[in-house]
């Protein structure tokens, strides 16, 4: 039987020593990370845990990808985890997978927080930190053959005919599967080697460009030495991103190859054959076919008429069936596959209703500019339902954002998408409750803002930063919010904060640094000048809006967004001249007293002035910004030059926006 070597990567000395066990067998291999730390039995992180398997189990096996993503619990309790099941299976057998995971997941690592259970059909994990908000493949493990190929065998070709079926799989399920998943088979080594078969797989969750280049890492690891012997029957790489795996002898996979070679090439896959041409062009014949000839140059013409005219109604109908399907979703950034990833999250009408007490007011916990947002309970889950304005067009675009972009994101610092319904003309979206409400009930009302304390506040700020460098640097897909204010700002239960409302966010390519629009939305007074002057945006512009946002929280006080030189000065200009002065400690908020440290608000001072500096390039990006929140002395950060938005009446500088229309 064929026997693997389980190596865990955080503790390889450790493990030098080998545990062997058959890749076909019901126990998994694990990635135990000791260093996560353990959960206690029937803790609250237990109970998230195993709620969380069974419903990443149960999404995982009822989709095409096999494979689902996401978290359970709030705080300290919070897990993240995901199921990915072999391309091949069928749903039950992925859900028989995770059915097992959800079984061996305490035992297997003694509880211990950060786990990767490996299965020859699935791989699974969880864990107490986000993993889920980087494209880097963690929790790997190396599964390699206890066997050596066979004697007289040559080494040499052997290992150079792995590497071709390895790379030809990885570009079968990178460019043509559709599915990031592919298998494959080689004939014709050698009479002692007949067939070596192979697999390559990425989370669903992944870009194929993503994916292209955590398979290909892990192409370019396989013969490295330290972490394969050279002479091994097979071997597997699975972690929580993508997977690589090769085999001699024995195939694995239960479907036919999707890829075969042969060692004197790739073996053609048959293609489609190529439709009949509609139109047979007659030849230069004489005699009888004379007058076939005649008859045709009469019946062509007609034809061709008729299939002009046909081609016009169809243009004609696609263009109406366009406009209309605008009217009700549109689609022009988001393809079709974007919405069928995310069509797990539907839910009825009438679960919301009764969720909600169809819509009462007693439920209602707010109003923004596309509707209303209620309470609801949502078979034992306290939800937020925001429903947008019944038979207005106003927030398609929106809803269209959210629903595709924020279906995919998973931070602890992002609020949480549970579902959505489009049913009888409503537009419902379900987000994960959040007690505290918004940042701006708390902070800017006189009684309500004594909750926060300067640690909180801190502790908010650092949040924020997170989430954004989440959504900036870390995530699959570079995004801009493009509305990052205090109102969009959500606390929980614990006062931590989740940043919401995707509805203008704007999907940028990896290599893009800005773009420009002519439609200026969003909210006076957190967007950034070169925004709302020339309507240029990029992440600097939600860096300028976190300046903002930090400056609110130090003072307590809104940025009034008014900059007219006959007007009261705004908050920005009244903290920029006690700065320049060295008398913060008297613009910070009155609520606080003087318990706070007074070399945070400093630090935090300096970051949001340099967060508003005019030019885009001079402003610091969110990682800089989260070494800076977490660094220990302030003079090591840069010094703040005079913001952008300073008003100064002896100068006569002001900063007019009137004359741009807003929809925000």
């Amino acid at each position: 039987m064929h026997r693997c070597v389980v190596i865990r990567v955080s503790v390889l000395a450790l493990l030098a020593a080998a545990l062997a066990l058959p890749f076909a067998a019901a126990q998994p291999w694990p990635n135990c990370d000791i260093s996560s730390g353990n959960y206690t039995a029937g803790s609250a992180y237990e109970g998230n845990l195993l709620q969380l398997i069974s419903e990443l189990r149960a999404n995982a096996s009822s989709l095409p990808s096999l494979f689902a993503s996401g978290s359970a619990g709030t705080g300290a309790g919070t897990v993240y985890g995901l199921v990915l099941c072999r391309g091949d299976l069928s749903s039950s057998d992925c859900f028989d997978c995770g059915t097992r995971a959800g079984q061996d997941v305490r035992r297997a690592c003694n509880r211990t927080r950060d786990v990767a259970l490996c299965y020859n059909q699935c791989y699974v994990r969880v864990s107490d930190t986000d993993f889920l908000a980087s494209a880097r493949n963690s929790g790997e493990l190396y599964l390699i053959s206890g066997t050596n190929i066979s004697t007289g065998v040559d080494v040499v070709a052997y290992d150079s005919a792995v590497t071709r079926l390895l790379n030809a799989t990885v570009r079968y399920a990178v460019d043509t599967s559709g599915k990031l998943f592919a298998t494959g088979q080689l004939v014709g080594l050698d009479p002692k080697i007949p067939n070596i078969w192979s697999m390559a797989q990425c989370a669903a969750d992944l870009s194929p460009a993503l994916c292209q280049r955590c398979l290909d890492d892990l192409v370019a690891r396989w013969w490295n030495g330290s972490s394969f012997p050279l002479n091994g029957e097979g071997a597997r790489i699975a972690g929580s991103r993508c997977n690589l795996r090769c085999e001699l002898g024995k195939k694995f996979y239960t479907d036919a190859p999707m890829v075969k070679l042969q060692m004197n090439g790739e073996a053609a896959i048959p293609a489609p054959a190529p439709a009949p041409s509609m139109v047979v062009v007659p030849g230069t014949m004489g005699g009888k076919n004379s007058s076939a000839g005649k008859l045709l140059g009469i019946i062509l013409p007609v034809v061709f008429v008729a299939v002009v005219a046909a081609i016009i109604l169809y243009m004609w109908n696609k263009r109406n069936k366009r406009r209309y399907q605008r009217t009700k979703l549109p689609h022009r950034t988001h393809t079709v596959e974007d919405f069928e990833n995310i069509k797990s999250t539907l839910l009825s009408l009438s679960s919301l209703q009764v969720a909600t007490n169809n819509f009462d007011e007693s439920n209602k916990l707010g109003e923004g500019g596309f509707g209303a947002v209620y309470k609801g309970d949502l078979s034992g889950q306290e939800v937020a339902v925001k429903r947008l304005s019944k038979g207005s067009n106003q927030g398609l675009e929106e809803l269209r954002n959210e629903l595709v972009l924020v279906a995919k994101l998973h931070h602890k610092n992002l609020v949480r998408l549970e579902g959505f319904c489009l049913e009888e003309g409503e537009r419902l979206l379900v987000y994960e409750y959040m007690p505290n409400k918004s940042l701006d009930t708390i902070l800017f009302d006189p009684e309500e803002k004594r909750k926060l304390d300067w640690r909180k506040r801190f502790n908010i700020i650092e949040g924020v930063a997170r989430g954004l460098q989440y959504l900036h640097e870390d995530s699959q897909k570079k995004i801009v919010h493009r509305d990052m204010k205090a109102s969009n700002v959500l606390l929980d239960a614990d006062m931590n904060p989740k940043i919401g409302d995707f509805g203008l966010a704007r999907l940028f390519g990896q290599d893009q640094t800005r773009d420009v629009t002519n439609r200026i939305v969003g909210t006076f007074g957190y967007m950034s000048p070169e925004y709302v002057m020339r309507g240029q945006y990029s992440t600097k512009s939600d860096v300028f809006s976190f300046g903002v946002l930090v400056i609110e929280i130090v003072t307590g006080q809104r940025n009034s967004g008014q900059y007219f030189a006959e007007q009261h000065e705004d908050i920005i200009s009244i903290v920029w001249k006690h700065w320049a002065e060295g008398t913060i400690a008297e613009i910070v908020d009155d609520s606080l007293g003087r318990n706070y440290s007074a070399a945070e608000v400093l630090k935090c001072v300096n970051i949001g002035l340099l967060c508003l500096q005019q030019n885009p390039v001079d402003r610091p990006v969110m990682s800089d910004i989260m070494v800076m929140l977490n660094g220990d002395a302030t003079s090591s950060l840069p010094p703040a030059a005079r913001p952008t938005f300073f008003v100064d009446g002896s100068s006569g500088y002001s900063y007019s926006t009137a004359s741009y229309p807003t929809t925000g």
